[in-house]
Protein backbone atom coordinates (compact mmCIF):
# COMPACT_ATOMS: atom_id res chain seq x y z
CA UNK A 1 0.00 0.00 0.00
CA UNK A 2 1.42 3.36 -1.04
CA UNK A 3 0.73 6.37 1.16
CA UNK A 4 1.31 9.93 -0.03
CA UNK A 5 1.25 13.16 1.93
CA UNK A 6 0.78 16.68 0.62
CA UNK A 7 1.70 19.76 2.59
CA UNK A 8 0.59 23.23 1.54
CA UNK A 9 2.81 26.05 2.81
CA UNK A 10 1.89 29.70 3.19
CA UNK A 11 4.90 32.00 2.82
CA UNK A 12 5.17 35.72 3.46
CA UNK A 13 8.05 37.65 1.94
CA UNK A 14 10.03 39.63 4.52
CA UNK A 15 12.20 41.25 1.85
CA UNK A 16 11.83 41.71 -1.89
CA UNK A 17 12.48 38.40 -3.65
CA UNK A 18 14.34 38.27 -6.96
CA UNK A 19 14.44 34.99 -8.88
CA UNK A 20 16.09 36.07 -12.10
CA UNK A 21 15.56 34.65 -15.56
CA UNK A 22 19.30 34.46 -16.14
CA UNK A 23 19.38 37.06 -18.90
CA UNK A 24 18.38 40.50 -20.05
CA UNK A 25 15.45 41.83 -22.00
CA UNK A 26 14.44 45.12 -23.53
CA UNK A 27 11.64 46.86 -21.69
CA UNK A 28 10.84 47.95 -18.17
CA UNK A 29 13.95 46.59 -16.43
CA UNK A 30 17.31 45.08 -17.32
CA UNK A 31 17.05 42.03 -15.03
CA UNK A 32 13.56 40.51 -15.02
CA UNK A 33 12.16 37.80 -12.75
CA UNK A 34 10.61 34.40 -13.46
CA UNK A 35 6.95 34.43 -14.51
CA UNK A 36 4.22 32.00 -15.44
CA UNK A 37 4.25 31.70 -19.26
CA UNK A 38 0.48 31.98 -19.65
CA UNK A 39 -0.39 34.68 -17.12
CA UNK A 40 2.94 36.52 -16.80
CA UNK A 41 2.44 36.53 -13.03
CA UNK A 42 5.74 36.23 -11.10
CA UNK A 43 6.42 33.00 -9.22
CA UNK A 44 9.14 31.29 -7.21
CA UNK A 45 10.20 28.12 -9.05
CA UNK A 46 10.17 24.83 -7.17
CA UNK A 47 13.82 24.39 -8.17
CA UNK A 48 14.75 27.50 -6.17
CA UNK A 49 12.83 26.29 -3.11
CA UNK A 50 14.29 22.79 -3.49
CA UNK A 51 17.87 24.05 -3.67
CA UNK A 52 17.49 26.39 -0.70
CA UNK A 53 15.74 23.79 1.47
CA UNK A 54 18.36 21.15 0.70
CA UNK A 55 21.29 23.48 1.30
CA UNK A 56 19.98 24.76 4.64
CA UNK A 57 18.92 21.32 5.87
CA UNK A 58 22.39 19.97 5.04
CA UNK A 59 23.99 22.78 7.04
CA UNK A 60 21.68 22.14 9.99
CA UNK A 61 22.54 18.44 9.99
CA UNK A 62 26.24 19.23 9.90
CA UNK A 63 26.91 17.67 6.51
CA UNK A 64 27.22 20.60 4.07
CA UNK A 65 28.63 18.24 1.47
CA UNK A 66 25.12 16.74 1.18
CA UNK A 67 23.93 19.94 -0.52
CA UNK A 68 25.85 19.39 -3.74
CA UNK A 69 24.99 17.50 -6.89
CA UNK A 70 27.54 14.74 -6.27
CA UNK A 71 27.70 13.48 -2.67
CA UNK A 72 31.01 11.65 -3.08
CA UNK A 73 32.26 13.41 0.05
CA UNK A 74 29.71 11.52 2.20
CA UNK A 75 30.82 8.09 3.33
CA UNK A 76 27.35 6.55 3.46
CA UNK A 77 24.70 8.78 1.82
CA UNK A 78 21.99 6.16 2.41
CA UNK A 79 22.09 6.96 6.13
CA UNK A 80 22.00 10.73 5.62
CA UNK A 81 18.44 12.10 5.94
CA UNK A 82 19.18 15.04 3.61
CA UNK A 83 20.44 12.72 0.85
CA UNK A 84 17.51 10.38 1.44
CA UNK A 85 15.00 13.24 1.20
CA UNK A 86 16.32 15.11 -1.82
CA UNK A 87 18.08 12.30 -3.67
CA UNK A 88 21.78 11.73 -4.23
CA UNK A 89 24.39 10.66 -6.70
CA UNK A 90 27.59 9.09 -5.40
CA UNK A 91 29.92 8.81 -8.37
CA UNK A 92 32.31 6.68 -6.32
CA UNK A 93 35.37 8.50 -7.62
CA UNK A 94 36.22 10.34 -4.42
CA UNK A 95 38.90 13.01 -4.17
CA UNK A 96 41.86 10.65 -3.91
CA UNK A 97 42.80 9.22 -7.34
CA UNK A 98 45.07 6.64 -5.70
CA UNK A 99 42.11 4.84 -4.12
CA UNK A 100 40.05 2.40 -6.17
CA UNK A 101 36.83 3.74 -7.63
CA UNK A 102 33.71 2.48 -5.87
CA UNK A 103 30.45 1.52 -7.46
CA UNK A 104 28.23 4.44 -8.45
CA UNK A 105 25.05 4.74 -6.39
CA UNK A 106 22.11 7.01 -7.25
CA UNK A 107 18.61 7.45 -5.87
CA UNK A 108 15.85 9.90 -6.68
CA UNK A 109 14.50 12.05 -3.86
CA UNK A 110 11.25 11.23 -2.08
CA UNK A 111 9.76 14.75 -2.04
CA UNK A 112 8.32 16.84 -4.86
CA UNK A 113 8.53 20.60 -4.29
CA UNK A 114 6.33 22.65 -6.59
CA UNK A 115 6.37 26.31 -7.66
CA UNK A 116 5.17 28.96 -5.22
CA UNK A 117 2.45 31.15 -6.70
CA UNK A 118 1.22 34.57 -5.58
CA UNK A 119 -1.85 34.40 -3.35
CA UNK A 120 -2.15 37.87 -1.78
CA UNK A 121 -0.30 40.76 -3.39
CA UNK A 122 0.23 44.06 -1.47
CA UNK A 123 -0.75 47.28 -3.24
CA UNK A 124 -0.94 50.89 -2.07
CA UNK A 125 -4.38 52.49 -2.06
CA UNK A 126 -6.09 55.62 -0.73
CA UNK A 127 -7.10 53.68 2.40
CA UNK A 128 -3.59 52.37 2.99
CA UNK A 129 -2.09 48.99 2.07
CA UNK A 130 -4.47 46.37 0.69
CA UNK A 131 -3.85 42.82 -0.49
CA UNK A 132 -5.18 41.84 -3.92
CA UNK A 133 -6.21 38.32 -4.93
CA UNK A 134 -8.82 36.42 -6.94
CA UNK A 135 -11.57 34.05 -5.87
CA UNK A 136 -9.94 31.20 -7.78
CA UNK A 137 -6.55 31.62 -6.11
CA UNK A 138 -8.00 31.82 -2.62
CA UNK A 139 -10.22 28.76 -3.07
CA UNK A 140 -7.37 26.74 -4.59
CA UNK A 141 -5.36 27.51 -1.45
CA UNK A 142 -8.13 26.25 0.84
CA UNK A 143 -9.71 29.59 1.71
CA UNK A 144 -13.49 29.98 1.89
CA UNK A 145 -15.00 32.90 -0.04
CA UNK A 146 -18.69 33.57 0.54
CA UNK A 147 -21.40 36.23 0.10
CA UNK A 148 -20.02 37.26 -3.29
CA UNK A 149 -22.21 39.53 -5.45
CA UNK A 150 -24.15 37.77 -8.18
CA UNK A 151 -22.16 39.50 -10.91
CA UNK A 152 -19.30 41.96 -11.16
CA UNK A 153 -17.30 43.37 -14.03
CA UNK A 154 -13.60 43.66 -14.77
CA UNK A 155 -13.68 47.32 -13.79
CA UNK A 156 -15.05 46.46 -10.34
CA UNK A 157 -13.62 44.92 -7.18
CA UNK A 158 -15.09 43.06 -4.23
CA UNK A 159 -13.84 43.96 -0.74
CA UNK A 160 -13.85 42.18 2.60
CA UNK A 161 -14.91 45.40 4.35
CA UNK A 162 -17.77 47.82 3.88
CA UNK A 163 -17.16 50.53 1.26
CA UNK A 164 -19.19 51.97 -1.60
CA UNK A 165 -16.84 54.62 -3.04
CA UNK A 166 -14.37 53.62 -5.80
CA UNK A 167 -10.95 52.38 -4.67
CA UNK A 168 -7.58 52.79 -6.32
CA UNK A 169 -5.06 49.93 -6.62
CA UNK A 170 -1.90 51.83 -7.37
CA UNK A 171 -2.67 53.86 -10.48
CA UNK A 172 -5.84 51.89 -11.30
CA UNK A 173 -9.26 53.06 -10.06
CA UNK A 174 -12.00 50.44 -9.68
CA UNK A 175 -15.60 50.58 -8.64
CA UNK A 176 -16.81 48.52 -5.69
CA UNK A 177 -19.26 45.73 -6.55
CA UNK A 178 -19.92 44.53 -3.02
CA UNK A 179 -18.54 42.85 0.06
CA UNK A 180 -17.38 39.25 0.54
CA UNK A 181 -16.44 37.15 3.55
CA UNK A 182 -13.00 35.51 3.33
CA UNK A 183 -11.99 32.82 5.81
CA UNK A 184 -8.48 31.39 5.93
CA UNK A 185 -7.77 27.72 6.71
CA UNK A 186 -7.50 26.98 10.43
CA UNK A 187 -3.73 26.36 10.13
CA UNK A 188 -3.15 30.03 9.27
CA UNK A 189 -6.07 32.22 10.34
CA UNK A 190 -4.75 32.89 13.86
CA UNK A 191 -1.15 33.56 12.84
CA UNK A 192 -0.05 37.16 13.61
CA UNK A 193 1.49 37.65 10.16
CA UNK A 194 -1.74 36.68 8.42
CA UNK A 195 -3.89 38.66 10.86
CA UNK A 196 -2.01 41.78 9.77
CA UNK A 197 -3.86 41.44 6.46
CA UNK A 198 -6.87 43.59 7.30
CA UNK A 199 -8.11 44.56 3.84
CA UNK A 200 -8.39 42.09 0.96
CA UNK A 201 -9.51 43.14 -2.52
CA UNK A 202 -10.83 40.57 -4.99
CA UNK A 203 -10.52 41.30 -8.71
CA UNK A 204 -11.29 39.36 -11.85
CA UNK A 205 -8.62 36.86 -12.85
CA UNK A 206 -7.99 38.68 -16.13
CA UNK A 207 -7.06 41.87 -14.23
CA UNK A 208 -4.87 40.31 -11.56
CA UNK A 209 -1.77 40.01 -13.77
CA UNK A 210 -1.94 43.69 -14.72
CA UNK A 211 -2.16 44.79 -11.08
CA UNK A 212 0.73 42.58 -9.99
CA UNK A 213 3.09 43.56 -12.80
CA UNK A 214 2.29 47.26 -12.36
CA UNK A 215 3.22 47.18 -8.66
CA UNK A 216 6.37 45.07 -8.54
CA UNK A 217 9.35 46.57 -6.75
CA UNK A 218 11.93 48.00 -9.15
CA UNK A 219 15.41 48.99 -7.96
CA UNK A 220 18.39 50.59 -9.61
CA UNK A 221 22.01 49.67 -8.93
CA UNK A 222 25.34 50.84 -10.28
CA UNK A 223 28.90 49.55 -10.10
CA UNK A 224 31.36 51.77 -8.24
CA UNK A 225 34.85 52.45 -9.52
CA UNK A 226 37.19 51.60 -6.60
CA UNK A 227 39.75 54.19 -7.68
CA UNK A 228 37.46 57.18 -8.09
CA UNK A 229 34.62 56.16 -5.75
CA UNK A 230 32.18 57.27 -8.44
CA UNK A 231 29.79 55.30 -10.59
CA UNK A 232 31.25 53.29 -13.44
CA UNK A 233 30.32 54.65 -16.84
CA UNK A 234 27.54 52.56 -18.38
CA UNK A 235 27.21 50.32 -15.31
CA UNK A 236 23.71 51.42 -14.29
CA UNK A 237 21.10 48.64 -14.33
CA UNK A 238 17.61 48.02 -12.99
CA UNK A 239 15.97 44.89 -11.63
CA UNK A 240 12.54 43.91 -10.37
CA UNK A 241 11.38 41.81 -7.43
CA UNK A 242 8.29 40.46 -5.70
CA UNK A 243 7.68 43.06 -2.96
CA UNK A 244 7.76 42.64 0.79
CA UNK A 245 4.57 41.32 2.49
CA UNK A 246 3.48 39.23 -0.49
CA UNK A 247 1.84 35.92 0.46
CA UNK A 248 2.60 32.86 -1.66
CA UNK A 249 1.44 29.25 -1.68
CA UNK A 250 3.75 26.28 -2.33
CA UNK A 251 3.04 22.56 -2.10
CA UNK A 252 5.27 19.64 -1.14
CA UNK A 253 4.31 16.02 -1.83
CA UNK A 254 5.94 13.09 -0.04
CA UNK A 255 6.36 10.01 -2.24
CA UNK A 256 8.46 7.81 0.04
CA UNK A 257 8.65 4.77 -2.22
CA UNK A 258 11.64 3.42 -0.26
CA UNK A 259 10.11 3.49 3.27
CA UNK A 260 13.57 3.58 4.81
CA UNK A 261 14.00 7.04 6.34
CA UNK A 262 17.32 6.85 8.23
CA UNK A 263 17.66 7.20 11.97
CA UNK A 264 18.75 10.65 13.10
CA UNK A 265 22.14 10.37 14.79
CA UNK A 266 22.87 14.04 15.44
CA UNK A 267 21.41 16.74 17.65
CA UNK A 268 19.47 19.24 15.59
CA UNK A 269 19.43 22.95 16.45
CA UNK A 270 16.46 24.46 18.23
CA UNK A 271 13.37 22.31 18.61
CA UNK A 272 13.64 20.54 15.27
CA UNK A 273 12.99 16.81 15.10
CA UNK A 274 13.09 14.83 11.88
CA UNK A 275 10.71 11.89 11.79
CA UNK A 276 10.31 11.79 8.03
CA UNK A 277 11.40 13.66 4.91
CA UNK A 278 8.67 16.29 5.28
CA UNK A 279 10.31 17.38 8.53
CA UNK A 280 13.60 17.81 6.67
CA UNK A 281 11.91 20.06 4.10
CA UNK A 282 10.15 22.05 6.81
CA UNK A 283 13.43 22.77 8.60
CA UNK A 284 15.01 23.90 5.35
CA UNK A 285 12.05 26.16 4.56
CA UNK A 286 12.16 27.79 7.98
CA UNK A 287 15.82 28.76 7.44
CA UNK A 288 14.74 30.81 4.39
CA UNK A 289 13.51 33.34 6.96
CA UNK A 290 17.16 33.81 7.95
CA UNK A 291 19.17 33.18 4.79
CA UNK A 292 16.77 33.85 1.94
CA UNK A 293 16.10 32.37 -1.47
CA UNK A 294 17.03 33.62 -4.93
CA UNK A 295 19.50 36.29 -5.95
CA UNK A 296 20.79 39.56 -4.49
CA UNK A 297 20.86 38.16 -0.97
CA UNK A 298 23.77 40.40 0.05
CA UNK A 299 21.69 43.43 -0.99
CA UNK A 300 18.82 42.69 1.37
CA UNK A 301 16.72 40.42 -0.84
CA UNK A 302 15.24 36.96 -0.48
CA UNK A 303 13.94 36.31 3.04
CA UNK A 304 10.55 34.59 3.38
CA UNK A 305 8.79 33.33 6.50
CA UNK A 306 6.65 30.22 6.81
CA UNK A 307 3.27 31.30 8.20
CA UNK A 308 1.94 28.82 10.76
CA UNK A 309 2.04 25.10 10.09
CA UNK A 310 1.55 23.59 6.64
CA UNK A 311 -1.88 22.23 5.84
CA UNK A 312 -1.50 18.46 5.35
CA UNK A 313 -3.53 15.89 3.42
CA UNK A 314 -2.82 12.15 3.37
CA UNK A 315 -3.70 9.95 0.42
CA UNK A 316 -3.63 6.14 0.72
CA UNK A 317 -3.84 3.95 -2.39
CA UNK A 318 -6.25 1.56 -0.67
CA UNK A 319 -9.00 4.15 -1.06
CA UNK A 320 -9.29 5.16 2.60
CA UNK A 321 -8.94 8.89 1.99
CA UNK A 322 -10.56 12.01 3.45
Amino acid sequence: MATYKRQRYLFMTLDPVHIGTGGYRLGRVDNSIVREPGTKIPKIPGTSLHGAARSYAAQMYGTPEAAGQDQKGITDPETNPVCYTFGYLNSGSGDDPSKPKKKEVAYSGVVNIFDAYVLLFPVHSMVGPVWVSTVERLEDAGFTVSTLPNSWNTNQAVLNWQRTDPLNLGWLMLGVAGQATITAPSDWQNEPRYQAVKRIVLVQDSLFSQIVNSNLEVRTSVAINPETGAAEDGALFTYEAIPRATFLIAEVVLDDYRHAFPEITKTLPGEDSWNDSLDVVKSGFRMIEWLGVGGLGTRGFGRMAVVGEPAEVTFASNGDNP
